[in-house]
């Protein structure tokens, strides 16, 4: 077999195929066990054993950004694989970025409605609201009224 020299663009510069593939697959398992303990983690801060105080979960604002710093470890390898031509590794780690923008975009999402939902509805007050020009009690108004 004819072997080409290094830098001639031809397919011998590629990465191993047994190496891409086995290092897209190691980086997708790593990646996947540490969004599986981020959530995890998530999950156990609403774990409660008191029967008359059930749990309730945290927030998902401290968790967002390890989720993100995951789909970010994720971005980089992506370039270096690319630059590596190394196209098995490149196209999971990429798969795998895009993925946890969906999950961290929907978290945010799914955080923001929680806390709008959270947020204390404001009372109607029953006292005076203002006079309008500072004339007689019949100019002022009252709500509900």
């Amino acid at each position: 077999m004819n072997r080409l020299s290094p830098g001639s663009g031809r397919d011998d510069d590629r990465a191993d195929t047994g190496a891409d593939v086995g290092a897209g697959c190691g980086l997708v398992l790593l990646e996947l066990v540490l969004l599986a303990v981020i959530f995890g983690v998530w999950l156990l801060t609403g774990v409660s054993f008191d029967a008359a105080n059930p749990g309730r979960t945290d927030s998902l604002w401290g968790y967002l950004p390890w989720v993100g710093g995951v789909g970010a470890f994720a971005l980089v390898a992506t370039v270096i694989a690319a630059r590596a031509k190394a196209t098995m590794t490149a196209i999971s780690q990429g798969m795998t970025a895009a993925l946890v923008a969906v999950i961290v975009i929907g978290g945010v999402t799914a955080q923001r409605q929680e806390d709008e939902r959270r947020r204390p509805v404001p009372e109607r007050p029953d006292t005076l609201v203002g006079c309008r020009s500072g004339g007689d009690s019949s100019e002022c108004a009252r709500l509900g009224g």
